[in-house]
């Protein structure tokens, strides 16, 4: 055993493990796809921006606000996973697909794309039809003859409040968030005692 990975307590190296297996419960088998730009894998430490800070403390934040969620690349990934249980996943996948569309740059690449999602989220007996109203869906169809960066802004927008006022409460609610915020709690409670992040095996 390495030497920095004995000097943890044994109990707070189980504890780590288990608070890892609890994500695992919004994880398990839970993919976004390369299209949506997320693998919808746990990120455990990671040093990207604002990815990198204290696991806990992401996992805590998810519950201040859906903007939060929306920013963790944890969170998105185990709201997926739980609107999955609801089967109702399409509704963050159109959102995903969206922030990725405004970035393409390409005039032609851009049209392209926005036909594809609009086949796949927008139209009529669409494979992964998110719930709008037949107005927003006409207004999308109408915007796709220009195809600019904000062709989808209405549909994605009415999709967003229905996941953060429908989804996301019942996400916050649910036994296995619960439980993994109650870690969370205790953790940062005692961050000088049993960290949560994992130990380093150099």
């Amino acid at each position: 055993m390495c030497r920095t990975l004995a000097a943890f307590p044994t109990t707070c190296l189980e504890r780590a493990k288990e608070f890892k297996t609890r994500l695992g419960i919004f994880l398990h088998k839970s993919e976004l796809g390369c299209d949506t730009g997320s693998t919808g894998k746990l990120e455990w430490g990671s040093k990207h921006g604002k990815e990198n800070r204290n696991f806990s403390e992401d996992v805590l934040g998810w519950r201040e606000s859906f903007d939060l969620l929306l920013s963790s690349k944890n969170g998105v990934a185990a709201f997926h996973a739980f609107l999955k249980t609801e089967f109702s996943e399409e509704n963050l996948e159109f959102w995903l697909a969206c922030e990725e569309f405004k970035k393409i740059q390409s005039a032609t690449k851009r049209a392209s794309r926005a036909h594809r999602i609009f086949e796949e989220f927008i139209c009529s007996e669409a494979p992964k039809e998110v719930n709008i109203d037949h107005e927003t869906r006409e207004l999308t169809r109408m915007n796709l003859q220009t195809a600019t960066a904000t062709c989808f802004d209405t549909a994605q927008g009415k999709t967003r409040t229905l996941m953060e006022k429908d989804s996301y409460p019942r996400f916050l609610k649910s036994p296995a968030y619960r439980d993994l915020a109650a870690q969370a709690s205790a953790a940062t409670a005692t961050p000088s005692s049993c960290s949560l992040a994992e130990p380093s095996h150099t």
